[in-house]
């Protein structure tokens, strides 16, 4: 189950304000010298003028209707793996449901094309201050919830300013730095940054959701909560069945259906998320038609179970599109808060017992590559040794890390295949010796004189064939390892409170890195109850290579303080890496089409997509 690191995953924007545009500012704002632009991008220009139509990558005249059927894949916030108990997935509180994001709107959105560009939604404009630290957004006077009521600038600051005080904890850490949000007016919101911003904050606020103000003040904001929220978007809540399925209704007279940033988009009538407590059986629900669309990310059901009669008919369809954006990391993670994990010494010749080799032969059909970087597939990935701009920024910490980090970055071993590798588990052993270990008979004690034992704690299954034979060559080593399967809302209240050993982790990627990589890494979210960073990574130089990410003023910067991040996180040993997929396994019942252009970064599927109903009327699904 993959991560994001926040709503859109931040946007996957980052970078310092570079705003383009045609109209003057407002005179009496201290904003005047400014122009305001039709959108922010990270460096430089936007790819797209202030009147272009649609994206390149859409289909502006894409049909509207149909249907479209999935299960939850990827989650954010409190979201739920497997049920869900409350609508509102902006707090810490419950389960939140799938597919709320599509509720509602924000200040501007993000391109696929552009991975640091933003375009305006419920902002028809902005401006910003000569120093970067106000932007006033002004508001689109046709804005409307979907009661009819007006979407203002009072809305608009307090969500910024609620989110900040009671929303998830990765939303208040990523607004720390946001000093106040003030509207003027109806139509004028103006967001104060502090001068210890990050360079990407300004990005992340045009990207949170927008509530309404007067919805939210007779209810409880922290609560879990069953009503569906007032929002503004393409969608609205329909039916639903706590913990089975939910559903969204595309709004008909949505306000901004004609905007540039949603034309081509927000095609089906109807969008219908399933919850499934076991994978074998939401296939079986996706072979039955029950679900329409399928992102698989099991190489055992790709290589063989899509082998049933209506993709023989041609019903259904599968396909690999080349992954061309980033991939985030995956891996086991280790808590580092617990005593017996402290020693990377120990963490590294753990690592040594997993035969990555054996595993993808024997059980991934050799389709997945070896995850080696915080940042694969992409150029903030490390390589050979440090570059001159590396090491200015890395020099400092010299004697305080790791010499490692100096030369080669760190590389997981490659087995011989067998299953049990004889060398890498000597290595092992004479690791935790070296480390303070000690054997007594078949079994191996801590330094402290207390037995090893290693509880893997997961909501689900599908890794089980993958970490047993791990766990075996972990009790060759006289270490006590085990698997405790527990459901999803235990798994999550246990993560959240740092109560495990090890977890299984997959995050998303960005194709620029920025300082939202403080809420996965950095020291203060360690200490933070609900944060991303589970494994509790606490390291000041860490810290301060986020910070130059957070603070590069060019692409080239942010690259070389990223590497130097990878360096370092893969010199600490703090997790296991396990596989990433080269490519990107759709399958889906032929009652769909797309555009010829994909965005650059991803498949667009299925948000670019449409229904159509002469396929479905062939297949039978009209």
């Amino acid at each position: 189950m993959r991560r994001r690191i926040t709503r859109r995953g931040f946007l996957e924007a980052a970078g310092t304000a570079a705003v383009a545009g045609i109209l003057p500012g407002p005179a009496g704002t201290g904003l005047a010298q400014e122009r305001e632009a039709h959108g922010l991008s990270t460096f430089g220009e936007l790819a797209l003028p202030p009147d272009f139509p649609h994206f390149p990558y859409v289909n502006p005249k894409a049909p509207k209707g149909g249907s479209l059927t999935v299960q939850i894949k990827s989650r954010s916030g409190n979201q739920g793996a497997d049920s869900f108990d409350t609508l509102n997935i902006f707090v810490l509180q419950g389960s939140g449901a799938a597919g709320m994001d599509a509720c509602f709107d924000s200040l501007m959105s993000g391109s696929g094309d552009e991975p640091g560009a933003l375009y305006g939604l419920l902002a028809k404009s902005v401006a910003a201050s000569p120093d970067r630290l106000s932007y006033r957004f002004r508001l689109r006077p046709e804005a409307r919830f979907h009661d009819g009521s007006r979407v203002t600038a009072a809305d608009v600051a307090f969500s910024m300013n609620i989110l900040k005080t009671k929303g998830h904890p990765s939303y208040r850490m990523m607004l720390s730095e946001l000093v106040s949000s003030v509207a003027e007016g109806e139509d004028i919101v103006v967001v104060t940054l502090s001068p210890r911003r990050s360079r990407d904050l300004h990005l992340v606020v045009a990207g949170l959701p927008v509530f309404s103000e007067k919805f939210w003040s007779t209810r409880n904001f922290e609560a879990s909560t069953l009503e569906p929220p007032l929002g503004s978007g393409a969608y609205k809540v329909g039916r639903f069945e706590q913990g089975r399925f939910i559903e969204f209704e595309r709004v008909p007279d949505y306000w901004a259906k004609d905007l540039p940033v949603n034309v081509g988009l927000n095609n089906f009538d109807r969008v219908r998320w399933e919850y499934f407590r076991d994978r074998q059986v939401a296939f079986e629900a996706f072979k039955s038609g029950s679900i329409t669309f399928n992102e698989e990310f099991t190489s055992k059901f790709w290589a063989t179970a899509y082998d049933f009669p209506a993709v023989h008919e041609g019903k259904v369809r599968k396909e690999t599109f080349k992954r061309t954006a980033p991939v985030g990391s995956q891996g086991w993670i280790f808590n580092l808060r617990r005593k017996k994990f402290s020693d990377p010494r120990i963490r590294e010749a753990l690592g040594l017992a997993f035969d990555f080799e054996w595993t993808n032969r024997n059980i991934m059909f050799g389709l997945y590559s070896r995850m080696t970087s915080y940042f694969e597939n992409s150029d903030s990935k490390a390589a050979g040794k440090p570059s001159e701009a590396e090491l200015a920024l890395l020099e400092p910490f010299r004697g305080k890390v790791p010499d490692e980090v100096f030369g080669e970055p760190w590389l997981p071993p490659v087995s011989n295949g067998s299953g049990s590798d004889r060398n890498l588990l000597q290595r092992a052993d004479e690791m935790l010796r070296a480390a303070g270990c000690k054997r007594d008979g078949s079994n191996l004690k801590l330094p402290d004189g207390q037995p090893f034992e290693i509880e893997f704690l997961d909501s689900q299954t599908v890794l089980q064939p993958h970490t047993q034979p791990f766990q075996a060559n972990l009790k060759r080593l006289g270490i006590r390892a085990t698997s405790r399967i527990v459901d999803d809302s235990q798994y999550q209240r246990r993560v959240d409170d740092f109560e495990f050993d090890v977890i299984s982790r997959a995050l998303g990627g960005s194709a620029i890195p920025s300082d939202t990589l403080r809420i996965v890494y950095g020291s203060e979210a360690a200490k933070t109850r609900g944060s991303l960073n589970a494994g509790g990574v606490s390291d000041p130089a860490i810290d301060a290579m986020i910070q130059r990410i957070g603070q590069a003023d060019s692409y080239a910067e942010v690259v070389v303080a990223a590497k130097c991040l990878d360096r370092l996180l893969r010199a600490g040993r703090y997790w296991i890496p396990m596989w990433w997929n080269p490519g990107e396994w759709i399958a889906y019942w032929d009652m769909y089409d797309r555009p010829e252009t994909k965005p650059k970064y991803g498949s667009g599927a299925p948000g670019i997509w449409w229904y159509d109903a002469e396929k479905a009327k062939r297949i039978g699904k009209a």
